[in-house]
């Protein structure tokens, strides 16, 4: 059982013989197969539907991926970027939430699935051999959720055997599922970091379709944190409404009362924001959604945000309460300036490559 309904797959020709294509097609034997010469055809035939984002979210592309799979985090200007490495696995996500800034990014409505694996593995291998002095960190959970189509085809397992093998690399899943059970079963030695995005269960539940609850999230946590994987948490966004306090310090409550701080390598801490074409896209899609009724302005990075007296405040009582909980937690903030950072923390890296540094540090204190 799937938590999303496929209605077609298309199989672009390029992929229809690789052994990962089979492994799709077998999966998912019940779904009519078309396999298509010409893809971008197809892309902009799905643009030209109504409503092309949730209708894609139904089709599942199989295809290569041609050019680089993995970049470095494109963070934002002017802010500090703590010198992540994207993995480009997939695209496109099942889930559905109504501040998902790919809903006005993707230049392809499908869920697409990329085959030539032995392609993004060789990519991954001479980038880490390329810095075999620093600790990089790397992740999957940008362009799509890292374990949503797991159960179409489990590609994480891959990458966390792949990387146990390396010494200086650490991979990070980031999910809003709790499809981990294929996980628990391996030998990561540490080296991948399972983490989890999260808010607080009102908002789940108006804001993020076909998530797992919170509940499931953190059981999931718990059950990863059993067998031995590193944490990490992701409290981004941080959506500011009506009894937003309570709601995300019982959210960290709930959290710890399952799982031990001292196995969580890191929290991030954002508050929402947004492309200016994203909010024509969300709301048309989503009638109902609250979370663009705040004081929301563009920035030095043209996205908008809350006003600075509004994050700074947030932030500072999302650590406070996260010290509580455990003062040696590692907690940082995404896509802020060195002066929010000041504000929050009384302290701040001096530039990105600071902040590096201070996550390299860290994640050699978990897997030595």
């Amino acid at each position: 059982m799937f938590p999303f309904q496929i209605e077609k797959i298309y199989l672009d020709e390029k992929a229809e013989k690789d052994s990962v294509s089979k492994t799709i097609l077998k999966a998912l034997s019940d779904i009519p197969v078309e396999t298509v010469q010409d893809k971008r055809g197809l892309i902009k035939q799905f643009f030209s539907m109504p409503d092309s984002i949730g209708v894609g979210k139904r089709h599942l592309l199989i295809t290569h991926f041609y050019g680089r799979r993995l970049k470095p985090c494109p963070g934002t200007s002017n802010h500090i970027c703590c010198g992540y490495y994207v993995i480009n696995a997939i695209t496109n996500c099942p889930m559905d939430c109504s501040y998902c800034v790919l809903q006005g990014y993707l230049n392809n409505p499908f869920l697409t699935l990329y085959t030539n694996w032995d392609d993004l593995l060789q990519e991954i291998d001479v980038f880490l051999s390329s810095d075999r002095q620093s600790f990089l960190r790397l992740g999957t959970g940008e362009l799509s959720d890292s374990l949503a189509l797991e159960s179409i085809f489990p590609f994480s397992p891959f990458l966390i055997q792949f990387f146990a093998e390396r010494h200086n690399g650490i991979l990070e899943l980031k999910t809003k599922s709790a499809n981990v059970n294929h996980l628990l079963h391996l030998n990561h030695r540490g080296k991948t970091v399972v983490s989890w995005s999260l808010n607080p269960p009102k908002m789940i539940e108006e804001e993020e379709t076909r998530t797992a609850p919170l509940k499931e999230r953190i059981d999931a946590a718990r059950g990863c944190q059993e067998k031995g994987y590193p944490l990490g948490f992701h409290f981004d966004p941080i959506i500011y409404h009506e009894g937003w306090e309570r709601g995300y310090q019982e959210t960290i409550l709930q959290l710890f009362k399952q799982i031990d701080p001292k196995r969580v390598v890191w929290i991030s801490l954002g508050g929402f924001r947004y492309p200016p074409k994203l909010k024509a896209i969300a709301e048309e899609r989503f009638p109902k959604t609250r979370v663009f009724l705040g004081e929301l302005f563009p920035g030095r990075d043209a996205k908008f945000r809350y006003l600075k007296e509004i994050r700074v405040e947030m932030y500072q009582k999302m650590a406070g309460w996260l010290k509580e909980i455990n003062p040696d937690l590692f907690i940082y903030l995404c896509m802020e300036s060195k002066e929010v950072w000041e504000k929050v923390f009384g302290w701040a890296p001096e530039n990105s490559r600071h902040l590096n540094q201070m996550f390299e540090k860290r994640v050699r204190k978990f897997v030595k």
